[in-house]
């Protein structure tokens, strides 16, 4: 379990809050995990593990809920924004209690820090030595890809200053607010990944760091819960679970930063003859993440959209926006028919609908493959029944379960059809779906996948997951929240032997 206070909030009288020593809260590497899927077989062959369990660096993780001013610590990280304006309980609780020479040095001296770098005063009044201040970006879905190098670039300069400044406790708040629009679980696989990126190269090198206290407030304190154990595994099963859960399909650099392989330019010695090892590459990516406020930017639409929506970026000083505004009202007009037409036809066939929610809380939606009669069935309908199913779903993160269990010829539906469906619906059920489980897939349907996701869906390819059995599901969904017809569990047995949950045991 976490370490968690009750936020202290000053009182009518100026009370100060009690002071704590960091050295009175537990470490992550000193608590138990909560869930282990004990049935996950951690001697089969699979891939290693980008983020192995590592004792050391999990002794230096404190995971706390409070109030950061009351933390007696060497460095505390100040989250606010360029000219240190940005209203904040966390913000003002800092600039009140650290006195009036704070304020005077950040909007008299200092006055302005760019986004996606940091700046150090001293703590003054508060009971820590320095205060590093932060500024994280504006999150835009536009720019996504600038938005997530600025906030990594945050966090790996926080840590890179503490390093310089020989910290050996440091007291690291939440970067991507809400308030800056930053998705709050994105924003905690980035701080994730590059704090535990950074601490493994500091840690190598001798570094000074020997507390790093996550900071969160209640409405962060779960996502850090859940995504912690993926970043910092505390033993070989929690290891092994979170390569079903971490995002894949992405390449990040020695520091955790994102790598975009369409951002290095390859120089070679023989322009006439191209030889990989006569080549060298320079990735370009932190010149062009810097030029967020240009005029450049403005004119092209982010790669990940692009490549999500299965586009290739091509830059236009006036874009044609004529068919994404037809996509759009197509989706409208259908979305009408789908609330007021009789579907009853298709949704008695029970192959798509609702099934609880998976452990971060997302709503879980059951396809089940051997149930659609591509052949048989309605398409139109099929298609407004799952823009009716969905579209109140949509609207925030879900998932998808497909199982491909007993499925025959009649149950494939075409290339072109699925094309069709990909390209009608709208941005947000591609950006929302976080992922998509293919359960029981035969050699022939990973193929086909593959093929679909690489030419037609490249940006939703890091998402789909093939699983060979229903316990992989497990570490994800609670088996009280997987509702599936009978067959396709006495067909797992036969295939994979009784090995699963009780599902009214508690986790």
């Amino acid at each position: 379990m976490s370490n968690k206070m009750v936020l202290v909030r000053e009182d009518p009288l100026r009370m100060s809050p009690p002071i704590l020593d960091v050295s009175s809260l537990l470490s992550w590497g000193d608590t138990q995990p909560v869930y282990a899927p004990t049935t996950y077989n951690i001697n089969a062959p699979q891939e290693s593990s980008p983020f192995p369990v590592n004792p050391t660096l999990n002794k230096k993780i404190v995971l706390w809920e409070g109030d950061i001013t009351q933390l007696r610590v060497d460095a505390i990280v100040h989250s606010t924004n360029e000219n240190f304006t940005e209203r904040s309980f966390q913000s003002d609780s800092i600039i009140v209690r650290a006195g009036p020479d704070l304020k005077a040095e950040l909007l008299g001296e200092i006055r302005e820090c760019k986004t996606g770098d940091v700046v150090v005063t001293q703590g003054y009044r508060l009971p820590s030595k320095v205060i590093i201040h932060a500024v994280g970006p504006i999150y835009s879905m536009k720019f996504q890809t600038a938005s997530e190098n600025a906030l990594h670039n945050c966090y790996r300069k926080i840590l890179e200053k503490a390093y310089e400044l020989k910290i050996k406790t440091l007291a690291l708040s939440v970067i991507h607010s809400v308030r800056r629009n930053y998705p709050p679980d994105e924003g905690a696989h980035v701080a994730m990944r590059t704090i535990r990126k950074v601490l493994e190269l500091q840690t190598a090198r001798g570094g000074y760091l020997e507390k790093v206290v996550l900071v969160v407030e209640s409405s962060d304190a779960g996502i850090y819960e859940i995504l912690l154990p993926l970043y910092f595994p505390r033993n070989k099963k929690e290891e092994s679970a979170a390569l079903l859960q971490l995002p894949t399909g992405r390449t990040y650099g020695l520091y955790g930063e994102p790598v975009h392989p369409e951002r290095q330019i390859r120089i070679i010695d023989n322009p006439h003859v191209i030889n990989d090892s006569d080549c060298s590459v320079i990735d370009l990516s932190s010149h062009f993440d810097t030029m967020t406020d240009t005029s450049f930017t403005h004119m092209q639409e982010d790669l990940d959209q692009q490549r999500l929506l299965g586009e290739r970026p091509v830059p236009s000083i006036y874009p044609d926006i004529s068919k994404e505004i037809h996509n759009q009202e197509r989706y409208e007009r259908l979305l009408r028919r789908a609330k007021i037409e009789d579907l009853t036809s298709v949704s008695g066939i029970g192959c798509l609908y609702q099934s609880g929610v998976d452990r971060f809380g997302r709503p879980v939606i059951v396809f089940v493959g051997k149930w659609f009669k591509f052949k048989e069935i309605d398409l139109d309908k099929a298609l407004l029944y799952l823009i009716y199913l969905l579209d109140p779903l949509v609207k925030k993160d879900y998932v998808i379960a497909y199982f491909h269990t007993n499925t025959s010829n009649a149950n494939y539906p075409s290339f072109n059809w699925l094309k069709e469906v990909y390209n009608i619906l709208p941005y947000k059920y591609k950006k929302n779906l976080k992922a998509f489980y293919i359960v029981h897939p035969t050699f022939w349907t990973k193929m086909m996948t593959w093929w679909f996701l690489t030419f037609m869906a490249p940006a939703i390819k890091q998402k789909v997951q093939s699983l060979p059995g229903i316990e992989y599901l497990y570490s994800v969904i609670h088996p009280s929240q997987l509702e599936i017809p009978a067959f396709i569990t006495e067909h797992d047995m036969t295939i994979n032997g009784l090995r699963y949950y009780n599902p009214n045991s508690p986790t």
